[in-house]
Order: structure tokens, then sequence, then C-alpha cells
């Protein structure tokens, strides 16, 4: 059962009052006392909320979450960060799927305003802006995406996989992506295009506009596979396996996002992988200063982290020449 605030109050020897002060901003409390209430709340897990304090303050306690697809492997993960940094803020959370529809997109805000949340974060469909909400929002995707607040730098981490690559000797590249109108995917391969450097040549592929032969480009002298996502990364190397080439002593194979399943497959995926943790203290951060119309620091870029593992090695000294039967699927629609 969690602590009440005068138990709180008597391990402290202070007042109900000044406890309840301490965590409203209100009254005459000294520094001294309030950090020592903050340390006494996170140490016995108390989180303001009820009716009486809405009452008081006229908040509800719950932040709103409108995510793009909960069944993406991702999405559950950034989902739990956010909750447990709005837990540390002493505020609820209230997740809708938007199922990649922008009209159940718009739906699910509706909902989160007429259920009284505080404030929304939204992780937007693909190819949609979020404006005109009638409280406290931020936006995470792009940082070109009109108000994002916070996000991985995508196209640093573009960068980062390639210039890894290069630095294993990797010289001619395939680019996957999945959808032009996803502005992560497009930083992603920006980065990747700006980091190509003189020796250096690259193919890029819109997994929309049909799935490449993998197989083929790898024969025709392909090193590496940089996927814009670990879900399109696995399926490349499961594709080139079960076309007889060994990854990675033939090819190399690089996703984002370090997805669950990442470091379980054999080889395990070398991978770009998102700071959860920050960018979800960074969203409820700038919920809670709105709340409070503090001013508001300006978007933030979180550093996207190179993790390495068996999927990735130094290019082959000679090219496969082998010649293997293409797989079902392989061959562009």
């Amino acid at each position: 059962m969690q602590p009440r605030l005068k138990e709180i109050a008597k391990a402290l020897g202070v007042s109900t009052a000044t406890v309840s002060n301490a965590l409203s901003g209100k009254g005459r409390v000294s520094e001294e006392t309030r950090k020592l209430v903050i340390e006494k709340i996170r140490e016995v897990g108390y989180r303001p909320g009820g009716p009486g304090r809405a009452l008081r303050t006229g908040r509800s306690g719950v932040l709103g979450l409108v995510l793009p697809d909960i069944s993406n492997p991702l999405f559950p993960a950034l989902a739990q960060a956010i909750e447990t940094a709005a837990e540390r803020a002493g505020q609820g959370i209230l997740i809708a799927d938007s199922h990649g529809d922008p009209g159940a997109q718009s739906e699910a805000l509706r909902r989160m305003v007429q259920r009284g949340a505080d404030g929304i974060i939204i992780v937007p469909c693909r190819g949609t802006q979020v404006s005109d909400l009638s409280l406290p929002a931020v936006v995470i995707d792009s940082a070109v995406t009109p108000g994002n607040c916070v996000c991985s730098d995508h196209r640093q981490g573009g960068q980062v996989a390639v210039e890894y690559l290069q630095q294993l000797g990797h010289r001619t590249l395939v680019l996957l992506g999945q959808s032009r109108r996803s502005l992560v995917q497009s930083d992603r391969v920006a980065g990747m295009q700006d980091a190509l450097g003189p020796g250096l040549r690259a193919e890029t592929f819109w997994l929309e506009d049909g799935t490449p032969d993998l197989a083929k480009l790898v024969r025709r002298g392909a090193t590496a596979i940089v996927a814009t996502s670990d879900l399109h990364a696995l399926t490349a190397l499961t594709r080139l396996q079960g076309a007889g080439f060994s990854v990675p002593g033939d090819v190399s194979v690089l996703g984002f996002d370090d997805l669950s399943f990442s470091a379980r497959i054999t080889p395990g995926l070398t991978t770009l992988a998102q700071n959860m943790p920050d960018i979800a203290t960074a969203a409820v951060e700038h919920i809670l200063l709105q709340l409070e119309n503090a001013p508001l620091p300006a978007a933030r870029l979180v550093p996207m982290e190179l993790v390495v593992r068996g999927s990735t090695g130094p290019a082959p000294a000679e090219r496969p020449t082998r010649e293997t039967r293409p797989q079902q699927g392989d061959v562009t629609t």
C-alpha cells in the first residue's frame, strides 16, 4: 500500500502541511526541508494523486501517450521508459494506439482531452502533423517535424553506421528504407548518404517500391546492408543466410533501434540504439514545464549509440562469387 502524506510527515518530524507545501511549491518551506521531503517521497515511493489533489490544483496527475503502432517492438519500450519517467515525476500515464491511422490518432487525442489528461505526449503517425491541441503537448518524432520537442538524432545515427562500416573496410553498401513518408527513416538515410566519402558507394532502396534482390546485389559486390530498422535488417539477414551467404563472413548487416530480438538472434544484430530513458525524461519534463508556464528549452536531439554484435565484421578480401538460387520474395516486383 502506498504511504500516506501524514506518514511521510511523521517520518521527517514535520507537519503534513509542510510536506504538502513542499510538493506543491506553495507556502513557506525552506530549500533544505523541500529537498528532504523530495528525497523521502522517492525513497518510499509516494505518488501524489487522487481527487484531493485534482481539486486543489485543477490537475488530474495523468499524462496521455499516443503511439502509432503498439505492435512495433520499438513502442512498448518507449512507453515503458515514459511511464517510468512520469512515475518519478508523480504522474500517471494513459496510453492509446492509433494503429497508424490518422483518423484514429485524432480520435485518441480527443479522448485524452475529454478524460482530463494534463498533457499529451505524441509519436505521430507517419506523414502526419499534430497541432491545435487545447492542452500542453510534446511530439517525439524527427528534428524536422513541426512541434518536435525531443527525439533521437536520426541523421547522426545514419552517419555513425556508415562511418563504422567504412572503418571495417566496406566500400559498397546497400541502404534500405521502408517508406519515404517516414521523416525518421528519411533522416537516417540522409545521414548515411552524408557519410559517403571518397571511395564509398551505395545503392538506396525503399521497400515501399518493392523488395530488392539482396543476393544478387551481394554477388555484384555489395559487402554491407544497412536497414533503417532492425525489423528490416532481420529480414535481410535471414534472406541472405537462406541464399547461402555467411553473415558477416560474406556480407555484414546493420539495423536501427536495438529491438528486443536483436541480441537474441544468431548472429546478434549490430544496431544503432535510441536512448529511451533520456528521451522519455526530456518529454515528461517538457510537459511539466508547460504546466508551470515556465520557459521551454530548445528541441533536444539525443545521440544514437552504436551497439556492435556479430552481424558485422571486416569486409571480405574477395567478393562472394557463388551462384545461388534466389529465394522466394528476393526479386523486386
